[in-house]
């Protein structure tokens, strides 16, 4: 007769000490004052915080006439892959994905506003990633972060949360173009 009792408390501590010898190596969880678990937890609580943008990203981007699937696979691999290499080469617990202002900006207003097809854009971020990274290298923009009275900064923030707010409200229907008034209020009651 096969025994099926068995002991899970040891095999728990077993697999934890040899779990935590290897992520204590790796990530130095003691020296930061954690646990495997309470890292399991602190990344399922910022997963479920951030799965939003992975449907986001490709609704936003599509309007702008990019496949839909093809979007969400993209989104779905960089925020992985982001976040994998910021804990093992920064060790750093932090949540990376696409951003939802510049992907506003890139479909509503070069692609959809402006008259560029989204090739055409791509090109234009493909030269300005380039151009940011010897920005960077060379240390100029950091002096140009710097020299922004932090007042502007932090409106510059407000107006981009403005901006996706005013996006989100588009699309629930709640504000409509108004040639008058620029927006007006939508038909609320569909």
């Amino acid at each position: 007769m096969l025994n099926t009792d068995v002991d899970h408390s040891s095999l728990e501590k077993k697999i934890e000490s040899h779990d935590n010898s290897l992520l204590e190596r790796i990530f130095k969880l003691k020296k930061h004052g954690t646990t495997v678990k309470m890292e399991a937890l602190a990344g399922c609580t910022t997963f479920i915080t951030m799965c939003y943008v992975v449907f986001v990203v490709p609704e936003m981007l599509s309007a702008a006439g990019m496949d839909r699937g093809a979007l969400f696979v993209a989104t779905c691999l960089i925020s992985a892959i982001s976040c994998i290499a910021m804990g093992l080469f920064a060790n750093w617990p932090v949540g990376l994905a696409p951003g939802m202002g510049l992907n506003a900006f890139f479909a509503y207003a070069v692609v959809l506003g402006m008259g560029y097809s989204w090739e055409q854009a791509m090109g234009a971020v493909f030269w300005g990633g380039i151009g940011f990274m010897l920005l960077s290298i060379f240390k100029v923009r950091e002096w140009i972060v710097d020299s922004i009275p932090k007042g502007l900064r932090i409106g510059i923030t407000a107006g981009i949360g403005l901006f996706l707010a005013l996006i989100g409200l588009k699309s629930a229907g709640i504000v409509v173009a108004n040639p008058g008034t620029i927006v007006g209020l939508g038909d609320i009651t569909s």
